[in-house]
């Protein structure tokens, strides 16, 4: 029988803001906007708590933290969360959005050598569109995917799963999973990719990645190709 690891890398899953995208605190500059419309903190404690766990749960599906963030009043997060979209959308209309360095050379190289490629967020289909628009990027990767029915986000597995099946790669052996949060490590670990893949240029550090169980710390997505090659 066959070793599965020694199959070729056929699939790289890519999460957005933070690994191939720039987040220079447009996270954060909308989670206290989402707060103000929303009224979700009551005191400067409270929104420090909030921008706590907003930095800890980084790369999840936003609308499922501003669940918890509103204990259960769901009206109050679908406000917040309406608010940290337009927000997030706005800043980006207005120019504030770039690509990591090396993210597109890499993901053109990628495909071009026939690997598919998947682009991951935590955020809604229209904050994602709004990024990719802002950057040209509509036909850069094979796939895009977000949260959505039938497609929990982070740290589950649908995202890769989903993307695999979208591409029919082979197996999960075949996938690297990469991403810059604790969230993006443990959903590829849950799916089972040959490597799940943590960087260093966005939300969470080297010790937080390692925790998550990552296998392979990069200190950007423009060093993912010496990995690939070696994978394969």
């Amino acid at each position: 029988m066959s070793n599965t690891t020694s199959q070729p890398i056929s699939l790289v899953v890519f999460d957005m803001a933070g690994t191939t995208v720039e987040d220079s605190g447009l996270v954060q500059q909308s989670f206290l906007a989402a707060d103000s419309h929303a009224g979700l903190s009551k005191t400067d404690a409270d929104r420090e708590e909030m921008l706590r766990y907003v930095s800890d749960t980084m790369g999840q599906s936003k609308i499922v933290v501003f669940r918890h963030l509103a204990r259960g009043n769901e009206e109050q997060a679908q406000a917040a969360n309406k608010e940290f979209e337009r927000c997030y959308a706005q800043l980006v209309a207005e120019g504030n959005c770039s690509p990591i360095p090396g993210a597109e050379e890499v993901i053109t190289s990628l495909r071009s050598r026939g690997i598919k490629t998947a682009l991951t967020t935590g955020f809604a289909r229209e904050t994602q569109s709004a990024i990719i628009d802002a950057l040209g990027w509509q036909n850069l990767a094979d796939v895009v995917l977000c949260p959505e029915p039938g497609v929990r986000g982070r740290p589950y597995p649908d995202m890769p799963l989903t993307a695999l099946m979208r591409t029919e790669t082979d197996s999960v052996s075949s996938m690297i999973v990469l991403g810059d949060t604790s969230s993006d490590v443990i959903s590829g670990l849950r799916a089972g990719a040959r490597a799940s893949v943590g960087v260093l240029t966005g939300a969470h550090d080297t010790a937080q990645l390692s925790a998550a169980g990552a296998t392979h710390i990069l200190g950007s997505v423009a060093e993912l190709p010496t990995l690939v090659a070696t994978l394969s």
